[in-house]
């Protein structure tokens, strides 16, 4: 029994932040349907503003959950800039939190509403999150020969043209790097060879096409690129062997104490255009990813090893930033669950919310 009991508090850590994020779904989206309809008749750019705050209501509601509830400690390597930017966003990619990251770089930045994704398109299926992403300036992409240049080219120029302010989020590696998936890393190191690029351990091989035509696409309406290195604690073991990154569930169980972020701010000026020089160029930066993370994995030097080079700051979230949101999706959707009306208008928006967005997504660039 007494088994039991802890099993069941274990799980509640990440039942209860999840109930409610997910549960506050159908709340946002009729928030963001009356918005929708307020600024039908109204310039463009003003339905964008609703919506980059709206998205910025939610999205701190994620990080109530995602680091005032778990606790965890956020370590930053590098100046973070004061100023909100337009900017590509290019990270590792290990696990399923790495999403949560970029979040919690814009919201020190005073742009977590400008946060957008390039995803892979099977995500577009999520319900009601699938096409609320692409409607928010997401673009989904298929991988290697079903890649669609021309309609992601069209999404990132229909918002240059609008002037919408942007923090794009890719991950080069197109997929998760786990230490335990022996094959898929000596693929990518093969190939690494076979195109005489230095061969990678603890990143995998970066893809190009979809960084260099987002970069390319919108040059003029961006100010640099953010290349974001991230460890997270715990996968570090006792004889420097290197464990996977924990999922979303496991963070949100508080299974990791610190987050270690290297930010290295590059000015878009100084990213070659032409895609042989872009794609060696992205490689390089995987490069010094790479050696960060051996240093960081397996240095002998203790005071190396666990750290990334440079001094880290400590960042600590103010839950100012992010308790108002809570409060606020949650008076909207109680009142939803009190009644039977509102429990039917509850239900419907799933419903109908996913099944129309699933129509959007398909007849969307």
């Amino acid at each position: 029994m007494l088994l039991s009991l802890v099993v069941h508090t274990y799980s509640l850590r990440y039942w209860f932040p999840a109930a409610v994020m997910i549960g506050t779904a159908p709340a946002y989206i009729l928030s963001w349907g009356a918005c929708r309809l307020i600024s039908a008749f109204l310039p463009s750019r003003i339905y964008r503003r609703m919506d980059d705050h709206l998205y910025n209501i939610y999205q701190s509601l994620v990080l109530f959950f995602f680091e005032n509830y778990t606790g965890v400690e956020i370590v930053i390597y590098g100046d973070i800039p004061k100023n909100k930017e337009n900017v590509v966003y290019l990270s590792n990619h290990q696990c399923t939190a790495d999403w949560i990251i970029a979040d919690m770089l814009a919201i020190r930045q005073k742009a977590l509403g400008h946060v957008r994704y390039v995803l892979k398109d099977g995500l577009k299926w999520l319900p009601l999150y699938g096409w609320y992403f692409s409607q928010h300036g997401g673009v989904y992409v298929k991988r290697s020969a079903k890649f669609d240049e021309k309609a992601m080219k069209k999404k990132l120029s229909s918002q240059t043209v609008l002037g919408t302010p942007m923090y794009l989020v890719i991950f080069p590696e197109g997929t998760r790097y786990n230490p335990e998936l022996k094959k898929m890393i000596s693929d990518s190191q093969a190939f690494s060879a076979k195109e005489g690029l230095a061969v990678l351990d603890h990143v995998l091989t970066p893809r190009m096409k979809a960084s260099h035509i987002a970069i390319e696409t919108m040059r003029d309406h961006l100010d640099a690129v953010y290349d974001v290195t991230v460890v997270y604690e715990g996968t570090l073991g006792t004889s420097s062997e290197r464990h996977p990154a924990p999922s979303m569930p496991e963070f949100l169980c508080k299974e990791c104490p610190k987050v270690h972020i290297h930010f290295e701010r590059v000015d878009v000026k100084e990213i070659p255009p032409e895609s042989v020089f872009f794609r060696r160029w992205l490689h390089e930066r995987f490069e010094i990813k790479d050696q960060m993370l051996t240093t960081f994995y397996e240095s002998e030097d203790p005071d190396k090893k666990g750290r990334f080079p440079g001094e880290g700051q400590r960042s600590h979230l103010s839950i100012t930033k992010t308790l108002p949101s809570l409060l606020f999706l949650g008076g909207l959707t109680l009142p939803m669950l009190l009644t039977e009306s509102g429990r039917k208008l509850y239900v419907r928006t799933w419903v109908y919310g996913t099944l129309l967005g699933w129509l959007w997504v398909n007849v969307s660039p």
